[in-house]
């Protein structure tokens, strides 16, 4: 009769204690494993092949602080689970979002929120070709291009200036505070303080189109009207650098906020991507088949959108240098900006179309065009430029008469970093100047822009040999005859030997077909030479010239 085995689970044998010790371990595996997916840079390091005990000991540090960081990051998820945004919903297919009117947003809104929508009407002074928030959302910053130039609080409506420049203004910026501002004016670019004093004027900035500000590098790049692009370190006053695109006037310019990287369109629907470190474009786009008209980059940098004057708008995915997908407008567009929720608003004639985050999604198959999140009707002013406020639901529209400030439900970043410089909407002038302090301490320099931001405190873990082959790779190929040709002249010379030699081998190769032809171009300079110095001496001293040819 066969024996029944009597075994019993393997939990039976185990202590209650010890099976919730083992659940708890899985589940803490569990989330380590997903804040290093999420928040995770790279692929660890094994610190076992690192020979250097000191090198070893740095890289265990450095992992064991990012790990640290990648923990405090998804503990930090429980904080934001209720400050998602509100984004306006149909109630039935009928509805549509892009129908709500500003009016019935401000009516449902409360007092606060519905204070964010105004309008400014300044006829005569326009158009208005410039509205730029600080970087936390708290200034804005407008400019005609007949000279008028005015910067508020616009929370507050408290003034901080206005000028009267007349003079055209092309573009303006807000530099590293609230505090001062660059402006782009028909010679050279001016640095305005808060208060209307004029601080600089760089003249070797000649001829400004447009003004980016890279506010961790604390550079500020102007493009002329030649193509010509310039880096000027406003810490300092120095001039960078300055690269000529030769590609002749740029119709748009923007830059990438996650690795400093600047976009330059062109009339021939190119754009160039440009770092301080290269006199040539790393990349060269074609999105379009006419001038470039706007461009903007979502925050991440990963996607650019592009409108031409070919009336399409085009959606790239730059991590690829890929285009995404693309469509038609009714109008080509004039300005595109993408919120920190990656709304996307393009500005067309007089009509202003917002679109949610599903343009970045579509497959390039899909060519249905897709209907817009929100609209805005300029009531017949023609758009000059849009952007989206940091950190507020808000979009401001420069136009020919005037200012618009609309509401835009969803489309604010909700959580701010209140320790990183710039970006606190609430700091003190005491936080501000501090923050300003640090700022400077931790600039980054220009030869630390790259395609790739996260190269920098990578280790490279080839090897010598490796190494050394890639040396020999790339080095050229020492030219025998060239070294040759410059070692003496005459019957003697390097050359006249080396042939001497070679002509005991009854072998002819490319070697030996290069010093003949060297041999002779230089038996013709001489001969050249001679007959030039016996018709300088003439008939009666010809005999000295020199005959050693």
């Amino acid at each position: 009769m066969a024996s029944q085995s009597t075994s019993k689970p393997s939990n039976a044998r185990r202590k209650p204690g010890q099976i919730a010790a083992e659940a708890e371990a899985q589940a803490l595996a569990r989330h380590v494993d997903s804040a290093h997916k999420t928040y995770g840079r790279g692929e660890d390091i094994r610190p076992k092949s690192v020979r250097d005990k000191k090198l070893r000991s740095k890289v265990k540090a450095l992992q064991s602080k990012a790990k640290d960081a990648e923990m405090q990051a998804k503990d930090a998820e429980i904080l934001m689970a209720d400050a998602t945004p509100g984004m306006l919903e149909a109630e039935n297919e009928l509805e549509k979002t892009y129908k709500v009117r500003q009016d019935d947003i401000r009516s449902a809104s409360g007092v606060e929120t519905a204070k964010k929508g105004f309008e400014l009407r300044l006829e005569g002074l326009g158009p208005y070709d410039v509205c730029e928030y600080t970087r936390n959302g708290r200034d804005l910053l407008i400019a005609g291009r007949k000279g008028h130039v005015a910067c508020f609080d616009w929370r507050a409506g408290k003034l901080g200036c206005e000028l009267n420049l007349n003079e055209t203004v092309r573009d303006a910026k807000w530099l590293h505070t609230n505090q001062s501002f660059a402006v782009a004016q028909k010679k050279c670019v001016y640095i305005y303080a808060r208060d209307g004093v004029e601080l600089h004027a760089l003249k070797k900035l000649q001829e400004p189109v447009a003004l980016q500000f890279l506010p961790y590098h604390f550079l500020l790049a102007s493009i002329s009207t030649l193509g010509v692009l310039r880096y000027t370190d406003i810490s300092t006053g120095a001039n960078i650098t300055e690269f000529a695109t030769k590609l002749g006037p740029p119709t748009s310019f923007c830059q990438n906020p996650a690795n400093a990287i600047l976009h330059v369109g062109h009339q021939k629907g190119l754009v160039t991507l440009w770092s301080p470190n290269s006199s040539t474009p790393l990349v060269k786009l074609l999105p379009h088949s006419g001038p470039v008209r706007s461009l903007a980059i979502d925050r991440a940098g990963r996607y650019m959108v592009s409108a031409g004057q070919d009336r399409r708008m085009s959606v790239w995915d730059i991590r690829m240098f890929k285009e995404m997908h693309t469509h038609h407008l009714r109008q080509p567009g004039a300005s595109l900006s993408i919120s920190d929720q990656n709304l996307t608003a393009v500005g067309w004639g007089t009509q202003v179309s917002i679109f949610n985050q599903d343009i970045f999604t579509r497959a390039k198959e899909d060519i249905k065009v897709p209907e817009p999140y929100m609209s805005w009707g300029g009531e017949g002013n023609t758009i000059s430029r849009l952007k989206f406020c940091p950190f507020e639901d808000v979009l401001g529209i420069s136009h020919d008469k005037g200012f618009s400030s609309i509401i835009v439900p969803g489309s604010g970043e909700p959580n701010f970093d209140a320790l990183e410089s710039g970006l606190n909407p609430f700091e003190t002038s005491k936080q501000r100047k501090e923050a300003e302090v640090h700022a400077l301490l931790e600039k980054l320099q220009p030869e630390m822009i790259s395609l790739d931001p996260n190269i920098i405190g990578n280790l490279d873990l080839a090897s010598e040999e490796q190494r050394r082959r890639e040396r020999d790779l790339d080095a050229k190929p020492e030219d025998k005859i060239a070294n040759l040709k410059k070692k003496g002249r005459g019957r003697n010379s390097a050359l006249r030997r080396h042939l001497r030699k070679s002509g005991q081998k009854n072998v002819i190769d490319a070697e030996k077909v290069r010093a003949r032809e060297a041999l002779q171009a230089m038996n013709k300079r001489e001969i050249e030479k001679v007959s030039k110095m016996k018709a300088e001496y003439g008939p009666a001293l010809a005999r000295f010239a020199r005959k050693g040819f």
